[in-house]
């Protein structure tokens, strides 16, 4: 079908995306048309399958393919173009960002989690809650009237004092507290964006945050994600290309790929936002699971750009919704103001239970046995998926997720329904994808997918959809 050129500079895959392309263009590959299946044009091409797992996933996200569960790939008709008698229509999935936001939660009671975003009850620092919740029953909390605009002073002090040993210089009149970094990144966005603005994400990336910003209207766009960190020469062109105020990432063990940004290219992004007048954005949501003491954008900018968001819900516990924000003085009191007008103050009650889990003795012991704990569970499950057949993103041997992909599972969505009678949670790839379309790809959190029943179910549908793959 190609001819490909394995010497050549261009890399394989966009060899098959341009080769592909032409031969739609130009009328060879019409309308309707089945591709082979991917193994069969690996082996014609003496290429590997996750190459064409690649190119294939690219054509469908530009629009030149569709994919049709336990078909293959066919060349997508255009709208103009009339479709032929019989002609199979393309199903949108069935699980999208609003199902995710909507059920993720109630599915939480499945016997098997390893697509979930949070980590087992007795990994997190229970007894430090329960320590910290008699000491106030015993303390006399006051339970009336409304705590402080930027939240309990003791905990801001605390907050401040952990960002100095990440050298983030910042008093704690520069903290303002928020229920869990969602209200955090809402706060942010609804303080610097309006409707029509252009904004970037990491993509893959944060489907909440992608759902929040679209609600207000902002436009979205992708910046892709590499095992590497960015893709600095994409970030480039769509500075360009769409002038965007703002920039919302993760450079830390980011969800959901857990790739790490190395310092070289946290030092360009900040180069390129100071020339494009761009704000930053930085969740570093898993700070505390990190197993190195690396640079933030925070750290290098030292808040001039960067507005830093953190939060609790991972390590002591997602029942304590404190997180917090910390930028400069005259930001923070515009985004403390709107935290008024949109919900007065955040409990005063758990930031007093969060200041005293964090303030005990214990707090240190917890987090270097929590990352111990992470690590040695990256270790087991990227051995047992890699025995299955994934291909890994990347292996940080910290954090909680790995992002994974087999070369017979094309479309990670079709898993969903028999995962759920299975009375297991997947993490899809598609719903973290800026642009939804069929991957391959899930997101596995190591601490809920170290079971033996996971790697049954996936290896079961793994049988069921290699005979297509083999078509």
């Amino acid at each position: 079908m190609l001819t490909l050129q394995p010497d050549a500079p261009v890399p394989l895959v966009s060899q098959i995306v341009d080769g592909l392309r032409r031969l739609i263009a130009e009328q060879t590959l019409r309308p309707g048309t089945k591709l082979p299946s991917i193994r069969a044009f690996a082996a014609a091409h003496a290429v590997s399958v996750f190459t064409v797992v690649e190119a294939y996933d690219r054509l469908v996200a530009q629009g030149w393919l569709v994919s049709r569960a336990n078909a293959g790939f066919f060349v997508k008709r255009r709208a103009d173009e009339p479709a032929s008698a019989g002609a199979a229509p393309r199903a949108d999935p069935r699980f999208d960002t609003r199902w995710y936001l909507q059920h993720i939660f109630e599915t939480r009671h499945l016997a098997l989690k390893p697509g979930c975003g949070w980590l087992p009850g007795d990994w997190l620092f229970e007894d430090g809650v329960r320590r910290s919740l008699r000491h106030l029953a015993s303390d006399g909390a006051e339970l009336g009237g409304y705590g402080l605009p930027h939240g309990h002073m003791a905990l801001r002090v605390l907050i401040a004092e952990a960002l100095a040993e990440q050298q983030i210089a910042a008093g704690a009149e520069q903290v303002l507290l928020a229920q869990g970094s969602s209200q955090a990144l809402d706060l942010v966005a609804r303080q610097l964006l309006k409707a029509g603005d252009a904004v970037l994400v990491d993509d893959p990336g944060y489907p909440n945050l992608m759902f929040m910003l679209r609600f207000l209207g902002a436009r979205v766009i992708g910046v892709p994600r590499t095992p590497g960190g960015y893709d600095l020469a994409a970030l480039e062109a769509l500075l360009l290309e769409h002038r965007p105020k703002v920039f919302f990432t993760q450079p830390r063990l980011q969800s959901p790929t857990n790739s790490v940004t190395p310092v070289a290219q946290l030092f360009r992004v900040l180069q390129l936002a100071g020339q494009h007048d761009l704000t930053l954005v930085e969740n570093d949501l898993y700070v505390d699971l990190d197993t190195e003491h690396r640079p933030s954008l925070a750290s290098l900018d030292q808040l001039q750009r960067v507005i830093y968001i953190g939060s609790y819900s991972k390590t002591i516990s997602p029942q304590i919704r404190v997180g917090y924000l910390v930028a400069r003085p005259d930001l923070l009191d515009d985004l403390a103001q709107l935290k008024m007008l949109s919900g007065l103050t955040s409990s005063d009650l758990t930031e007093r239970v969060a200041f005293g889990a964090l303030s005990e003795g214990r707090w240190r012991k917890h987090l270097k046995s929590l990352r111990e704990r992470l690590a040695q569970a990256h270790e087991r499950v990227a051995r047992r998926l890699t025995e299955a057949g994934f291909e890994l993103f990347n292996e940080p041997k910290a954090g909680m997720y790995l992002w994974a992909r087999h070369p017979d599972l094309t479309d990670s969505a079709e898993l969903l329904q028999p995962a759920v009678a299975a009375g297991m949670m997947l993490g899809p790839g598609h719903l973290f994808l800026v642009e939804p379309r069929p991957t391959g790809w899930l997101r596995f959190n190591v601490a809920f997918t170290d079971d033996e029943r996971v790697y049954r179910f996936l290896e079961e549908q793994i049988r069921l959809q290699a005979p297509h793959a083999a078509l």
